[in-house]
């Protein structure tokens, strides 16, 4: 059996089909981190001349 932390409190969950919202422990620990990432406390980086980031147009 495997276990994990959730990432947001890091109480220990099982990873299995009975656990819904692995790796998360719940729909609240769930639900705060996807507010992290709406509210771009979490990015993921990147290159700056990456093309989806640039401003240039295409031909």
């Amino acid at each position: 059996m495997t276990t994990v932390n959730c990432p947001t409190c890091e109480k220990a969950v099982i990873w299995s089909p009975e656990s819904p919202y692995r790796p998360f422990c719940s729909k609240r620990c769930q639900l705060i981190d996807l507010g992290e990432w709406a509210d771009e406390k979490k990015v993921i980086a990147g290159n700056e001349d990456d093309v989806m980031s640039s401003d240039s147009t295409i031909n």
